[in-house]
This record gives structure tokens, sequence and C-alpha cells, in this order.
């Protein structure tokens, strides 16, 4: 899970609790930061304006070290959301690996701003997706097919598994563990 500063809470805590508790050994991390280290998340709600509104939330604590982190030991990727991806889709190893997960076929989901990383990291030509709607013109400038949802829908093509906002936790998070193989059987 690739995360950082001002990352939207529910799209960080809830996904990584949700993959730990169906047994998922997630490493969260953030360039910069440590194991252990913290980062702010942000909580965005809709209250009637024209856009959404932002306050605190909570602090997260960082599971692995961003400098480690190899490819090779991970069976997929996960970006969440919120005001992380502004400053991420910045950092050279960020894209480097973001790029190593969708080309090699192993599942990648994004959700909401997440779509950011991916235009950054050029990885969208031909790809259809979905976002957080302010994001639809770069995925379109990235090459990409933006496809409008509701908040709470997935769209998958492929390897690539996203949705536009923390509404969408359940449906991002069905199709990203069945991507990873995992079934869950109710009895």
């Amino acid at each position: 899970m690739i995360t950082g500063d001002f990352t939207e809470d529910y799209e960080t805590m809830v996904p990584f609790q949700a993959m730990e508790m169906v047994g998922i050994q997630v490493d969260a991390v953030c360039p910069g930061k440590k194991k252990g280290d913290k980062i702010k998340t942000a909580v965005h709600d809709f209250e009637g304006d024209l856009t959404y509104t932002e306050k605190q939330g909570h602090n997260f604590t960082l599971t692995a070290d961003f400098d480690t982190v190899d490819f090779d030991y991970y069976d997929g990727l996960f970006i969440t959301g919120g005001r992380s991806p502004e400053y991420l889709r910045l950092d050279k190893k960020v894209l480097s690996l973001v790029k190593c997960f969708v080309r090699s076929g192993k599942p990648t989901a994004a959700i909401c701003h997440g779509a950011q990383i991916l235009t950054a990291a050029d990885v969208l030509r031909g790809r259809t997706l979905t976002s957080y709607p302010a994001i639809e013109p770069e995925i379109r400038m990235a090459g990409g097919e933006y496809v409008e949802t509701e908040p709470d829908e997935v769209v998958v093509d492929g390897n690539l598994i996203t949705s536009p906002a923390w509404p969408g936790n359940t449906a991002i998070l069905k199709a990203f563990l069945y991507a990873l193989g995992l079934r869950i059987v109710e009895e």
C-alpha cells in the first residue's frame, strides 16, 4: 500500500484493516518515512458545497520502510487517495514501482485521487478506469478512458482496479481480493 500525509482516512484505514482481517500481510509505505512513523490522514466529506470539505483524520502508523520495498516480494499494489497522490506522483521511485506493478499484470488498485499516480506513471494508454471526477482530464491526457461511475462502484480493466471514492471501498476491495486469488466463501 502506497500512502502518504493527508491521504483520505477511509481510503487507507478501511482497506488496510480489511485486508489484514482476511490474512493478507499489508506493508503500508510512504517515501521519506520509515516503519513505525505516522502519517496524518484527512477526512473528506460532501456537505453541500461545490467540492468536498477536508478535516484532519487519524494518525496512521506505517508498517514498512519505503526504501526497502522490493517489487518481487509483493503480489499486488493498493494506492490510496486523498491529497497524498499530489506529491507522491512526483517521486521517481513511486512511479517506477507503479509501472512495474501495472506492466507485470499484478493486481493494482487505485481509489479516488490515487489515479493521479497512475497518470504520472504513464501506464494508462488504452486502459479503462474511474477516479474522483476531477481527475478525468488527467486520465484522458494520459491516454486512458475515463468511466463515470457511482461513488460505490468499481471499474476493472485486467489487473487495473479503480473506484472513485471511499463509498467504493467494498467494491474495490472485493475486486482486488478476487484479483489476488482470495475467495471468501459464506457458510
